[in-house]
């Protein structure tokens, strides 16, 4: 994938793009980056995909310095970047916290929202989790911490996410070396207080209106967003949960076979409508 920027109202946004065809937009959570998807992409040929990097995570935690991180900003800035590279309407998928963001998104502008895929992500009152609530907490000592202490707290987080261990370990490698090079726990403390619940709460009774072809794709085992909040994507989509069963909640790290499958038949159906 080629990464590519652009500046939308004055911040730089940065993302990963491969392929021609139907755009589906992939954008990540926390404390990730675009990697997160890094084997759902080559799952996905005959697509346009771009995967976004939200502001303040990632290669662009410094461009996140004094900027609105909260899940309303950043789907407002979803929105303002899909109408600058005219991509028309798109499929936007989410994880984590960016389940919440690319549904805020639809929600506000359903004419850019050509169908919507949601996986372990947040929604209505279900986060933040207990673990982002205490980082919050611990802000103000959090901002101090320099990476190396920073390290051992990130790969425990990161590990009770995935069902494949060897995938677990991967995957530190991967998302650590950011927050290693752009200021440790100062940056994950901008991330976690920036959160408000208060963002999902304002849209979720619209989700039933939005009226796009969506797939809700979870982990079962899920400790961070239960499967019950799944099952109320579904309901609220209209559309069938696919369960992973015994899955936890880095879906598209530990099983990019049925994400994919789910993007692909989503793409599928939206290029036919």
């Amino acid at each position: 994938m080629r990464a590519r920027t652009t500046d939308v109202d004055g911040v730089t946004v940065r993302w990963l793009e491969q392929g021609e065809g139907t755009p589906v937009v992939l954008v990540h959570g926390i404390p990730t980056s675009p990697a997160l998807w890094r084997h759902v992409v080559p799952r996905l040929p005959g697509l346009r995909v771009l995967a976004l990097e939200m502001t303040g995570y990632g290669e662009s935690i410094p461009a996140g310095a004094g900027q609105d991180l909260s899940l309303s900003a950043q789907a407002d800035r979803l929105r303002a970047w899909v109408q600058q590279l005219g991509l028309g309407p798109v499929v936007l998928a989410g994880h984590d916290l960016d389940g919440g963001v690319v549904h805020i998104a639809a929600v506000r502008r359903p004419d850019l929202c050509a169908g919507l895929v949601v996986t372990n992500g947040v929604g209505d009152d279900s986060w933040p989790v207990p673990e982002v609530r205490a980082l919050r907490t611990a802000a103000p000592v959090l901002s101090r911490v320099p990476a190396p202490l920073l390290r051992p707290g990130f790969a425990l987080l990161l590990a009770r996410g995935h069902d494949d261990a060897g995938v677990g370990k991967e995957s530190f490698g991967v998302h650590y070396r950011p927050y290693a090079e752009h200021g440790g726990g100062a940056a994950l403390a901008r991330q976690v207080v920036a959160l408000d619940v208060r963002d999902t709460l304002a849209v979720q009774d619209r989700l039933p209106s939005l009226r796009v072809p969506a797939r809700v794709v979870w982990g079962t085992a899920d400790r961070f967003q239960q499967v019950r909040y799944g099952e109320r994507f579904a309901r609220d989509l209209g559309t069938a949960l696919r369960r992973i069963e015994g899955g936890k909640h880095v879906t598209p790290e530990d099983h990019p076979d049925v994400v994919a499958e789910e993007l692909r038949a989503l793409a599928a159906e939206v290029a036919g409508r």
